[in-house]
């Protein structure tokens, strides 16, 4: 009977501590974004790098990463989370105009071309975002 209760007990201990984990899974990427929010890019990295720890498909936070990245201008550190979330996530808009942009910037011609067709094909929100970043291509071809 004894081991009966303790063994109850120690299920009921590791349930309650199994959703206590989960639902702070879930709290890392929502201070990390309150964070981002106020600009504070040091504390919203940790927590995002914290976030992907428990969630590493987590596109969101790798997406949030690029963007502290590109504000810290650490273009290396940026593109390496955009193509991590183009990995996880293929059709994520965001990510894909964002890493065109990135590529126009070093001058990788070619490949700013192949996003901004890809863009066009996946793109179901704003479609107009990748004119700017075409034109800026036919700007710099033209040169």
């Amino acid at each position: 009977m004894k081991i009966l209760i303790i063994f109850t007990f120690l299920i009921s201990f590791l349930f309650i501590n199994f959703k206590n984990v989960n639902s702070s899974e879930k709290n890392y990427f929502n201070e990390a974004v309150s964070f981002f929010e106020k600009k504070n890019f040091e504390k919203a990295k940790f927590k995002f790098e914290q976030d992907i720890v428990f969630n590493p498909k987590n596109h969101q936070s790798y997406l949030y990463l690029a963007k502290i990245f590109n504000e810290q201008k650490n273009v290396e550190q940026e593109e390496s989370n955009l193509n991590t979330v183009i990995l996880i996530h293929p059709q994520n808009e965001e990510a894909t105009l964002a890493l065109a942009k990135l590529n126009l910037k070093k001058s990788n011609f070619s490949e700013t071309q192949k996003l901004i067709n890809k863009f066009k094909k996946i793109c179901k929100i704003d479609c107009t975002k990748s004119l700017s970043v075409e034109k800026d291509l036919k700007n710099s071809l033209n040169k």
